[in-house]
């Protein structure tokens, strides 16, 4: 009796824990994708709106409406991006119609949730794939995870609709891959053929695996003389062929009418994609049409975690001595094709880019379906060194247990940085100071922060309404009770606190830098400053955040330590940080952003002439209050500079400063650099209100140099006017040939500004030839300069006088008067005409309008030389001089020599 006891008694939950282990190594995968969407779940309100969201929703729903008969093809053709398919679109909304939502909060969850989940379902895809290649549970679980737990990635798979559903389609379409080659048949491939073509649909860079599969088919069929297996191999990969150019047509109701449009068009679209976006990269201000070839490489690198880097290269390395070792094995090792498979999936795309010179903006998100092959190449590289290990006699459980390792550091890291994972950077990256980030990369991609920093304050301040400044569709996806906290105020001085983020509009330029963010922030995170809250209210401010500035303050305005400029605000530079401080500071004194203009230095160049002056141009936040007061830090660039101009101003008015001041690093100083111009005569200066030189780079590109000593503040903000004629008029623009110029008017703030009184700017030209400029400034100055090589051109200057206009006097030259204007014309015209100086006496209506040193002569005096106001123009000599805006009684006119009197005059009555 006692023995069947003692046999039972150990056996029993010895068993059970078999089972129970059993269990979970079956079914781990599916556990732990079970956990991810209940994570998913929960916190997918954490994450905020892409602002691609609205539109790829509006697609869909028209494309719906269209299906549905309630519009017809052409309503289709206004919908932005029309080519690029809705076959994940058109389930959301779906979706959501059918739980019959109408509030955004609930949509938006379910469209964050929904994606997510989609995300999941692609990395089981790749566990599914692991195991059949491998049949390594473990192995499999591993690809799983490191699928799963890429920071970057885990936050786009909620808000990201468009690359992130591609990234989980390129992954079931692979493992659909193996499957169909594991199977052969003709249900298989047909079922690979139509994800191939889901994966077109969702990205016209999709079709990059039709090639891939069908050269995977020729390497069987190479591999068979058997005539039952050739005509098989044939027939599926024709069955491949048809579903996989089928699907993408069926699945976009905009091709059903147009299938060459959507085809021509997505191609043309994904290779030119009309937009050029302006972004921060290795702490340069790059366009999104010119980045350098290794910028999709490095934006992978600096941002996937290092162990899967490590890993994935491993991988990569293996395969590719794999098959140098033993070629042949390509024909029959299906786990070998695979890998060469996943190694150009990888490589491919990156070189495409980088030789394409493809229009890529936002880091590597366009390339994110590129991490699939990635990830499994990981795990191949996870294989060999276990493989590597087992041949030198060591137990390669230490290898899966530092992968455990490191898969749970960046685990420790996601949760660290939630909700913010999107602007994770590994170790290549120097993340010392959030101030090393922000001044050398893009971190505040699609403002998605904008919710979180929301949702801080509101936790900050239990049971209060708070006014704020802010994006409405950053409010509209919080849930009803928060928006009823929340009011919005289009006044930033006003507000209890503005939300500062990085818009596109503003082309990259606008970072917020303040160092005391982490008081902001609700976590303390090693790039924390991707937004910033600015308080508009002292009360508002943490008391650690005061007491910073408090220190800031007392150390700028110590004994000793001068302004660099003394303004609206008083400005120190203390290293490389510019302080703005304003005593007896009022709200609306910081009710606009402030801003830099940086001249980098070149020496023995003008400043700024690359490429004007706006490609250096950068905005920041508001100013902070405190105990009446205000403070402002702006960062400056580690390259050297010339000049800088700082002032404040509204992001809706750019090129309109409130007020503006500059200081010079340099010296020569910019008047002595004027000066050195001046003197040399190939620089045909145009002398005026303004002086105006034409000159060259030392790119041999031409420019425009504009100066004026003494400028007064209507000087500065009045627009000026510049009409560049070209060589050739087929160079114009249709809407611009009947002209006859091309116009480029701009307001000086644009390509320069005030600088110790002095104004200047520096206008690029174009590259074409140019025979004539004419420039100046509404009704203050006017005037034509010509390129010394450039030929005569005919009727630029004189457009708005007909040859049937009637003269206001007739006299050598005809003088027209109209608006504020006073025309000289005389047809024909020789050089010998114009070498006289022409004098001008303006009589006014009232002498008091005279300045003081006129008034006993009775008259202005504005005698001329003809190329200051005009020029020859075929046949014809054409000046136009600007008057003065007062009353004119009379005006007298003509050429005089120097010493030998007058060569003729005209007298014209002004009619009041």
């Amino acid at each position: 009796m006692l023995k069947p006891a003692l046999h039972i008694a150990p056996s029993t939950p010895l068993a059970g824990l078999r089972r129970a282990a059993n269990f979970l190594t079956t079914h781990s995968p599916l556990l732990i994708c079970a956990l991810f969407l209940l994570a998913g779940a929960l916190l997918s309100g954490d994450y905020g709106l892409s602002p691609d969201e609205r539109g790829r929703r509006l697609n869909a729903t028209a494309s719906l409406d269209y299906i549905l008969g309630h519009i017809t093809i052409d309503d289709l053709r206004p919908y932005p991006d029309l080519v690029f398919g809705v076959s994940y679109e058109l389930p959301l909304l779906l979706a959501e119609r059918a739980l019959n939502l109408d509030d955004y909060y609930p949509i938006h969850r379910l469209r964050l949730t929904l994606t997510h989940l989609f995300f999941i379902a692609g990395a089981f895809c790749c566990y599914l794939l692991v195991y059949r290649l491998f049949n390594n549970r473990l192995l499999a679980l591993l690809a799983l995870l490191l699928f799963l737990l890429h920071p970057r990635l885990y936050a786009h798979s909620f808000f990201n609709s468009k690359d992130l559903p591609f990234l989980s389609m390129f992954s079931i379409a692979l493992y659909l891959l193996e499957r169909a080659w594991r199977r052969d048949t003709a249900g298989a491939f047909v079922l690979l053929g139509v994800a191939v073509g889901v994966l077109t649909d969702l990205r016209i860079m999709g079709v990059m695996l039709f090639p891939a599969v069908l050269a995977m088919r020729g390497l069987d069929l190479l591999g068979t003389m058997a005539r039952t297996r050739r005509k098989h191999i044939l027939v599926t990969a024709a069955l491949f062929a048809l579903a996989a150019g089928l699907t993408p047509f069926l699945l976009l109701p905009y091709a059903w009418s147009h299938p060459l449009d959507y085809l021509t068009g997505a191609l043309s679209l994904t290779a030119n994609y009309p937009l050029n976006i302006t972004e921060l990269f290795q702490g340069e201000l790059i366009h999104s049409v010119a980045v350098p070839p290794h910028y999709a490489l490095t934006w992978f690198a600096i941002t996937t975690p290092p162990p899967i880097l490590m890993l994935g290269s491993i991988g990569a390395a293996a395969v590719v001595a794999r098959c140098i070792a033993r070629p042949g094995a390509v024909f029959g090792n299906t786990r070998l094709r695979f890998g060469l498979l996943l190694l150009a999936c990888f490589i491919l795309p990156l070189l495409a880019v980088a030789l394409l010179d493809s229009n890529i903006f936002n880091g590597w998100r366009h390339l994110y379906f590129i991490y699939a092959p990635f990830c499994l190449l990981a795990v191949w590289g996870l294989h060999w060194l276990a493989a590597a290990f087992t041949r030198l006699r060591r137990r390669p459980a230490a290898i899966y247990g530092l992968a455990g390792a490191g898969i749970a550091l960046i685990a420790l890291q996601m949760v660290q940085l939630h909700p913010l994972q999107h602007i994770y950077f590994n170790f290549l990256v120097d993340r010392t100071t959030p101030e090393r980030l922000r001044t050398r990369y893009e971190m505040g991609l699609w403002s998605l922060d904008s919710q979180a920093a929301l949702k801080t304050l509101l936790q900050r301040h239990p049971g209060e309404t708070l006014t704020v400044w802010a994006p409405s569709r950053t409010v509209g996806v919080l849930p009803a009770a928060d928006r009823r906290r929340l009011e919005l105020n289009s006044a930033v001085n006003d507000s209890d606190y503005a939300l500062v983020e990085r818009l596109y509009h503003y082309h990259g330029r606008h970072r917020p830098d303040l160092d005391f963010n982490s008081d902001y922030i609700h976590q303390r995170l090693y790039n924390n400053a991707i937004l910033n809250l600015a308080a508009l209210d002292v009360s508002r401010m943490t008391p650690a955040a005061a007491a910073a500035y408090r220190e800031l303050y007392r150390q700028t305005v110590s004994p000793g330590n001068k302004p660099l400029i003394r303004a609206y605000y008083d400005v120190y530079l203390r290293g490389r940080t510019l302080t703005f401080i304003r005593e007896k500071c009022q709200p609306g004194d910081r009710a606009a952003q402030f801003g830099v203009k940086i001249y980098p230095a070149r020496p023995g160049q003008l400043p700024g002439q690359l490429a004007g002056v706006s490609d250096y141009q950068q905005l920041y936040n508001l100013a902070v209050g405190l105990d009446g007061r205000c403070l402002v830090l702006i960062r400056l660039p580690d390259y050297p500079i010339a000049h800088i101009l700082v002032g404040q101003g509204y992001a809706d008015h750019l090129d309109q400063a409130l007020w503006e001041e500059g200081y010079s690093f340099v010296s020569p100083a910019l008047d002595d650099i004027i000066a050195a111009i001046r003197q040399n005569p190939q620089h045909h200066p145009l002398r005026s209100v303004f002086e105006v030189f034409l000159e060259r780079g030392d790119d041999n590109r031409q420019r425009l140099l504009y100066y004026k000593p003494d400028c007064s503040r209507p000087e500065y903000e009045t627009p000026f006017r510049l009409h560049i004629y070209p060589a050739d008029p087929a160079t114009l623009s249709p809407e611009r040939q009947e002209t006859g110029f091309a116009r480029r008017d701009f307001y000086l703030s644009h390509y320069g500004g005030w600088l110790g009184g002095q104004c200047f700017a520096i206008v690029p030209l174009p590259d074409h030839p140019i025979a004539a400029i004419r420039t100046g400034q509404a009704d203050r100055w006017d005037g034509v300069l010509y390129p010394a090589a450039a030929p005569t051109v005919s009727r630029p200057a004189d457009t708005a006088w007909p040859d049937d206009t009637e003269p206001d006097a007739r006299a050598p030259f005809n003088l027209y008067l109209q608006d504020i204007q006073l025309t000289y014309r005389r047809e024909p015209c020789a050089a010998a005409d114009t070498a006289a100086r022409f004098f001008l006496h303006l009589i006014p209506a009232d002498a008091a309008d005279l300045p003081p040193e006129r008034r006993p002569h009775g008259f202005a005096n504005r005698d001329f030389d003809f190329a200051e106001w005009g020029g020859r123009f075929d046949s014809k000599c054409v000046a136009t001089v600007p008057l003065p805006d007062y009353p004119i009684a009379a005006i007298r006119t003509g050429q005089y020599i120097p010493g030998q009197g007058q060569l003729w005059a005209a007298e014209l009555a002004v009619a009041q």
